[in-house]
C-alpha cells in the first residue's frame, strides 16, 4: 500500500529527515516511536503533503503512484488520513457541516455524487454512537472549546466517517486519560480490515496495549534505526531510547 524509499525532508533548510524507507502492506498495523526530535511527526506530515515540510530526495508510492508532487487534497481523495497531534479550532464550522462537505468533496473527486441526507445521517449516528460521542457534540464548532480528549475523538470520528485506506495518527494518545484512550483505541480497532493500514505515531508503549502493532519501528535522529515486533516497544517502555542509540553510534 504505501512504499517510502530514501526520504529525506527538510523545514526552513533544517533537515529532519536522513533517508527513510518504509514499507506498509494492506491490513497491517506498523507503529512508529522514538526519542523528542527524532522526526516522527515530521515523517508522518511529508506522507499527508503537509506544505510547510519540504521533501527533498526520495519517493513516496501510494497505491503503485508517486505522490510526492500531489497536493494534500489529492493525497486524501486517494485515501490518506492524518490525524493531527494539535487539531485546529474552526469557530462557526459544526462537526457535522465539517464531515459533510469533507465526505462530499471525496466522492466529488472520485467521481461520485453528494451522499444522500438520510444516508449521511444514518452514518453520522452509526459512528458517534460507536464512539461515545453525544449528539449536541456534533452542533458545536469544530474543535472549538473541546478538551484534549474530545478534540482527539473528534479525529477518531472523522477517521471512521471517512474510511481511509491508510490511517496516520500522530500521536493521538498524548493528553488522554485511559477511559478516552481505551475509546479512541476501540474506534480503531473497528476499523481495521484486511484492506485499510494504520501507521500510529507514538511515544509510549501504553497505546500498544489496546491497538496491537504489527511492526515497530525506532527512529533516531531522522532515521529508523530499529524494527522489530510489539515486543520491541515494551522493550523500549522499559528500558528507554538510550540503549538504541548507544547501539547506532557502534
Amino acid at each position: 500500500m504505501l512504499k517510502i524509499k530514501n526520504l529525506h525532508a527538510s523545514i526552513e533548510d533544517k533537515e529532519i529527515l536522513k533517508g527513510i524507507d518504509l514499507e506498509i502492506n494492506a491490513g497491517e498495523v506498523h507503529a512508529i516511536m522514538g526519542p523528542n526530535g527524532s522526526g516522527k511527526s515530521t515523517l508522518s506530515s511529508i506522507i499527508a503533503g503537509r506544505e510547510e515540510f519540504d521533501q527533498t530526495q526520495g519517493e513516496i508510492i501510494f497505491e503503485d503512484t508517486e505522490i510526492s508532487e500531489m497536493d494534500p487534497d489529492e493525497r486524501a481523495h486517494r485515501g490518506i488520513f492524518l490525524s493531527f497531534q494539535y487539531p485546529v479550532e474552526i469557530p462557526g464550522v459544526s462537526v457535522t457541516n465539517f464531515i459533510r462537505t469533507a465526505i462530499n468533496a471525496h466522492r466529488n473527486a472520485n467521481g461520485q455524487e453528494n451522499m444522500p441526507a438520510n444516508e449521511m445521517l444514518k452514518k453520522i449516528r452509526e459512528k458517534s454512537e460507536m464512539l461515545g460521542i453525544d449528539r449536541k457534540f456534533l452542533s458545536r464548532s469544530l474543535n472549538e472549546g473541546f478538551s484534549g480528549g474530545e478534540k482527539k475523538r473528534n479525529e477518531i470520528f472523522q477517521m471512521a466517517m471517512l474510511d481511509p485506506k491508510l490511517s496516520i495518527l500522530d500521536e493521538t494518545d498524548s493528553g488522554l486519560d485511559i477511559d478516552a484512550l481505551k475509546t479512541v483505541a476501540d474506534g480503531v480497532n473497528s476499523l481495521k480490515s484486511k484492506d485499510k493500514s494504520v501507521l500510529l505515531i507514538t511515544h509510549y508503549q501504553r497505546l500498544l496495549n489496546y491497538i496491537v502493532p504489527d511492526f515497530v519501528h525506532v527512529m533516531v535522529d531522522g532515521k529508523i534505526v530499529k524494527s522489530g515486533g510489539k515486543d520491541l516497544a515494551k522493550e523500549l517502555d522499559e528500558r528507554g531510547y538510550e540503549w538504541i542509540k548507544t547501539e547506532k553510534a557502534v
